[in-house]
C-alpha cells in the first residue's frame, strides 16, 4: 500500500513554495519520496527553504523566477529539463490577494492578483505540459481555495482568480486526459500561514472562521500534505477534474 503513495523518482515543481501552503506541500512531496523544485521570486527567501529542506535530508532544488513573466516561464523550465530533470509533478501554487472593495480597486490591483493567481498557473503548466504528454505521463496539482465555490466581501479579484483556477483545472483533466496526465486541484479552507496571520489578529473575523467552521479552528498547512500526495501519486490515477476541498467542513456548513 506505501508504494500507491510513494513519490520515489519523481520530479515536481511547486511554484510559490517558500513560506506557508506551498511550502509545507514541497516538504510533504519530498517526505514522500519526490525531488523537489521549490520556486519564488526573492531568491533569499528560496534559498533559505531550499537550505531549510535539505538540512532534513530532503531531495530539493531552487529555481528562481516570476510565474508572470512569460519568457522568464519558458527559460526556467527549460533550465529545470536540461539540468535538473524532466518535471513529473507540477503543483501551481503561487497567488496573492488585494483585500479591498471592489468599487475601491484599481485596474492595476486586480490585473496583478489575476496575473499571479490564474495567468501565472497557465504560462507554467504551457511550459510542462509538452514533456508530460511526450512521456505520457504527469500530474497537475493546482491550488484553489474556498473561493472557487463560494464568495467572500473584499475579495472579488481572488475570488475570480480562484473560481477560474477550478475552471483551468478541469478543462485540463478533460484536454490531457488522453495523454494519461491527471489535472486536480486542491482547495484549502481558512489555514494559518503568514498572509492569513492579519485575519487570524482580527478578533471578530477568528471568531466567525471559528463558528463557521464545524471543527471549530483554523487548518494548519501540514494538514494539506495528505490530500496533495495522493493527488499527486499513483493512487490516484483514475482521480481527474476534481476540486478536494480540505476545510474542516467549512463547504458543508450552513
Amino acid at each position: 500500500m506505501s508504494k500507491l503513495f510513494s513519490l520515489e523518482g519523481k520530479f515536481a515543481l511547486v511554484t510559490g513554495s517558500t513560506q506557508g501552503i506551498g511550502y509545507a506541500i514541497a516538504k510533504g512531496l519530498a517526505e514522500a519520496g519526490a525531488s523537489v523544485i521549490l520556486n519564488g521570486r526573492m531568491k533569499d527567501k528560496l534559498d533559505e527553504a531550499v537550505h531549510r529542506l535539505s538540512s532534513e535530508g530532503l531531495k530539493v532544488h531552487g529555481v528562481s523566477f516570476d510565474v508572470t513573466d512569460e519568457q522568464g516561464v519558458i527559460e526556467a523550465i527549460n533550465y529545470i529539463h536540461s539540468t535538473i530533470a524532466p518535471i513529473d509533478i507540477l503543483v501551481n501554487n503561487a497567488g496573492i490577494t488585494v483585500r479591498k472593495k471592489v468599487y475601491d480597486l484599481s485596474y492595476e490591483e486586480w490585473k496583478s492578483v489575476l496575473a499571479v493567481n490564474l495567468d501565472g498557473a497557465f504560462l507554467v503548466t504551457r511550459a510542462v505540459v509538452p514533456s508530460m504528454i511526450e512521456r505520457k505521463s504527469g500530474k497537475i496539482l493546482n491550488t484553489c481555495s474556498l473561493m472557487s465555490l463560494v464568495a467572500r466581501t473584499d475579495n472579488t479579484p481572488y475570488a475570480s482568480s480562484k473560481g477560474g483556477m477550478a475552471l483551468f483545472t478541469k478543462a485540463l483533466a478533460v484536454e490531457l486526459g488522453p495523454h494519461n496526465i491527471q489535472a486536480n486541484g486542491i482547495g484549502p479552507g481558512y489555514f494559518n500561514t503568514p498572509l492569513t496571520k492579519v485575519l487570524q489578529q482580527n478578533e471578530k473575523f477568528d471568531t466567525w472562521v471559528k463558528s463557521s467552521t464545524p471543527a471549530a479552528r483554523w487548518g494548519e498547512v501540514e494538514e494539506l500534505v495528505g490530500t496533495s500526495v495522493f493527488l499527486t501519486s499513483g493512487a490516484s490515477n483514475f482521480v481527474t477534474g476534481q476540486i478536494v476541498y480540505v476545510d474542516g467542513g467549512f463547504t458543508s456548513s450552513l
